[in-house]
């Protein structure tokens, strides 16, 4: 004779099978918050931009959390936060666990390529939770970029001429908006507060590992020893462009070799290497009478020695009398004057689309569409730059300007408030047309 199955409460078996079937029944996750909205803040740009956007934020009626992950981030954030210290492979489940119990449905981060984002990024979209990343404008000054789940290489915008000349048509003209006011010092300034914090704070935050490739220490000695010695590169490079005035002209922007943009969305390790590139591309390619003006890139605050590499390569291809190094220049002006610009995926392409000016793409860049950039080969672009077509850039523009940019900037009090208004329209109003699995990031309007 079968006894009935008791468990240790002293339960009867039909009380267990139906105390399963209710544990069954109940939830994996705690529901979402009644008005559906609760962000997460991660590293922003230094600064009181995010700590500035909570509170609108907040006043509006969304809950933001933050979680700092170094003591730079502490102090940007000057209330209380959640503080990640643990090690880099204890971030996953901790995040996870984060989102979990706080019923997070959005993240905000400044940069999708550092390693805390991208991990984050990638916990997130396997709840479904929607990631807004912030970026350095594709349109400057006066932008930023904000973008769902990814800018720049990562942006789901489709690169497709036919499709931006459609979108363009169903918007309004962009309006007239006045400029966004800048100072440098600003910027340096706030930068330099959080990353000294950060060096400070390696007690606190033993386990964290910047994602900047130069220390701190070395950068603020490169700023100091190009503070030094500009005023006399800027003569050098005044003297250079008087002698190369009037003569026709291609134009190398560099950009920084620590940029995400070089390291993680173009073929090359660092920017020598691509400057490398382009030099033996022209050696080989470039018609005897071009020349090529090579730009320093005006925040390179390393003590990589450009000039001398630059002519040295260009001695060894035996094009020095055909290639120039500046440090300095109106890039507005060169860019609209170059009879074509060659670029790994720098912002300053836009500069020269917008003048009608050829420009050749070597990295992923979100404005390297057919029609707008050259269709080919750098080899081939020396001899046949191809100018964009005829309003592919005005509508490449209007269509970036609503979906993906926000007005103002971060060097500056009236920018930062510019900033923190456009986002908090952004992200405070209706949620976004489609989940984070769609082909293109579009915000419902």
């Amino acid at each position: 004779m079968n006894k009935p199955l008791i468990d240790f409460h002293g339960h009867s078996g039909d009380a267990i099978v139906e105390r399963r079937k209710a544990e069954r029944a109940k939830p994996p996750h705690p529901p979402r918050r009644p008005d559906g909205r609760a962000f997460v803040f991660l590293q922003g740009p230094p600064g009181p931009l995010l700590h500035k956007l909570a509170g609108a934020m907040r006043e509006k009626g969304v809950i933001v959390e933050r979680i700092n992950i170094c003591a730079g981030d502490q102090v940007d954030w000057p209330e209380k936060a959640t503080n990640f210290r643990g090690r880099f492979r204890d971030w996953p489940v901790f995040f996870d666990n984060f989102l979990r119990k706080n019923r997070i449905t959005d993240i905000l981060l400044f940069g999708d390529c550092r390693p805390y984002h991208v991990s984050a990024r990638r916990i997130a979209a396997l709840r479904g939770i929607r990631t807004h990343v912030l970026e350095e404008g594709y349109l400057r000054p006066h932008w930023m970029t904000l973008e769902l789940e990814g800018v720049n290489g990562y942006s789901r915008l489709r690169r497709d001429k036919e499709w931006f000349f459609e979108q363009a048509s169903l918007l309004p003209a962009e309006p007239f908006l006045p400029p966004v006011t800048a100072n440098f010092r600003r910027r340096v300034r706030d930068s330099a507060k959080h990353y000294v914090a950060v060096h400070a704070g390696t007690l606190t935050f033993p386990f964290h590992r910047t994602h900047r490739p130069e220390a701190p220490l070395m950068e603020a000695l490169g700023w100091g020893w190009r503070y030094l010695t500009g005023s006399s590169s800027r003569r050098r490079s005044e003297r250079k462009l008087k002698a190369l005035k009037g003569k026709p002209f291609f134009l190398l922007p560099l950009q920084l070799s620590g940029d995400y943009q070089i390291r993680n969305h173009s073929p090359f390790p660092d920017m020598p290497a691509a400057a490398a590139f382009v030099l033996e591309s022209f050696a080989a390619h470039a018609p005897y009478d071009a020349t090529l003006l090579i730009k320093a890139h005006p925040l390179d605050s390393s003590f990589f020695n450009w000039n001398r590499f630059v002519r040295r390569r260009a001695k060894r291809l035996n094009v020095a009398d055909r290639v120039h190094f500046i440090d300095g220049g109106d890039l507005d002006s060169l860019a609209a004057e170059a009879e074509g610009m060659v670029v790994v995926n720098s912002t300053s392409a836009t500069l020269a689309l917008a003048a009608g000016t050829p420009v050749c793409t070597l990295g992923d860049a979100v404005y390297n569409v057919r029609g707008l950039t050259f269709d080919g080969h750098l080899d081939d672009f020396w001899t046949d730059p191809e100018p964009p077509l005829p309003g592919l850039y005005g509508a490449f523009r209007r269509v970036i300007v609503d979906r993906c940019l926000v007005r103002g900037g971060l060097a500056s009090e009236s920018a930062v408030n510019t900033l923190v208004q456009s986002m908090t329209e952004k992200l405070c109003g209706k949620l976004p047309v489609q989940s984070v699995s769609s082909q293109e990031s579009t915000f419902a309007k």
